[in-house]
């Protein structure tokens, strides 16, 4: 039941991510919005590193298939961006490969499983597979709402998910007073 849960919320959390890539043009998936360069195609991109690592490598089952911007000799922050040769299909179809790897890697070991993930301190490394569930669980709720705060950056879109938005259902005026309202707040403080 418990293995059922956690694999459920890690389901949710990869396809709100992938949701926020919805309806947006190239550029958009792929623009810098904020100094360090983080944008939505590269989030997706990371987070397939994430899972190909805690749910492979770490039990003993690596990913089949190569992910350069892991390589030692990768450009610093390399799976925090698409290249130009990276299409947007490319990206999403292998985040969603290295999912079938890991949900089989779920699916087949129990969740006292011992691992061992090789590039954590070594008093640390040793985890078992409901450890490393919780710790992608976290890491794949954080980076999707990294991307909702971009998303919402590019186009003014916000919410948890398509068929349950989370905000209050407010017209454009009571959302820019709200705003204002706020913004007066900050200044007095």
């Amino acid at each position: 039941m418990l293995k059922t849960v956690l694999k459920e919320a890690l389901h949710t959390g990869r396809e709100n991510l992938l949701w926020k890539l919805d309806g947006l043009s190239e550029y958009d998936i792929r623009r810098p919005m904020v100094p360090t360069g983080t944008n939505l195609l590269g989030l997706v991109k990371h987070l397939t590193g994430v899972e190909a690592g805690y749910f492979g490598a770490t039990f003993g089952r690596p990913f089949p298939e190569p992910l350069p911007w892991l390589a030692d000799d990768a450009e610093d922050d390399a799976d925090m961006w698409a290249t130009a040769e990276e299409s947007r299909a490319d990206v999403i179809d292998r985040y969603r490969r290295v999912w079938a790897h890991a949900d089989a890697t779920i699916d087949t070991l129990d969740l006292d499983a011992p691992g061992r993930v090789p590039w954590w301190q070594p008093e640390r490394a040793d985890v078992t597979l409901h450890l490393v569930l919780v710790r992608v669980i976290g890491d794949t709720d954080r980076h999707t709402g990294q991307a909702d705060i971009i998303r919402e950056l590019i186009d003014g879109a916000a919410g948890w998910r398509p068929t349950q938005s989370n905000l209050p259902d407010t017209d454009d005026a009571a959302r820019a007073a709200h705003l204002e309202r706020l913004e007066r707040i900050a200044r007095a403080a």
